[in-house]
């Protein structure tokens, strides 16, 4: 996994009130219950570096895990201003529909990467003559049962 991922966090939670449950970063491999929704937390998404995060294909089958949308938490300062060009963290957070097995795929997209993140949304191409790199790719294997 490349440094913009150094921080990649997965939490659960059932239908109770419980604080999501983290769980290691370096296992890709996630168990869930019908029901539970879970979230992927991605360190490094800065617009001003044009390092972004994406959903990706192939897209988790949707009769066993639903995208319920993505939330940005950017840094601020003492005075609760948010601090200008600081990366973001970004939680991607999904819902186990039913029972089976699928995957998650996170692209992570910099300045020097040719991306294609299959939805239309902008993402960053190679600038000032930097050779194209592939972009960082993060799967998750998820069994709901």
């Amino acid at each position: 996994m490349g440094a913009a991922a150094a921080l990649l966090l997965l939490s659960a939670c059932g239908s109770g009130d419980d604080e999501p449950t983290s769980h290691p970063t370096d296992d890709h491999t996630i168990t869930a219950s019908v029901g539970e929704r879970f979230t992927l937390t991605v360190d490094g998404e800065n617009a001003s570096t044009r390092s972004h995060w994406y959903l990706v294909d192939p897209k988790p089958d949707g009769d066993v895990v639903v995208a319920r949308g993505r939330e940005r938490e950017t840094p601020s300062d003492s005075d609760g201003e948010v601090v200008a060009g600081a990366s973001s963290s970004l939680t991607f957070t999904f819902e186990a529909t039913g029972e089976g097995s699928t995957e998650i795929v996170l692209m992570h997209c910099t300045f020097t990467s040719t991306c294609d993140t299959g939805d239309g949304s902008p993402a960053p191409t190679p600038t000032n003559g930097a050779t194209p790199t592939e972009p960082e790719r993060v799967t998750y294997k998820v069994t709901v049962g």
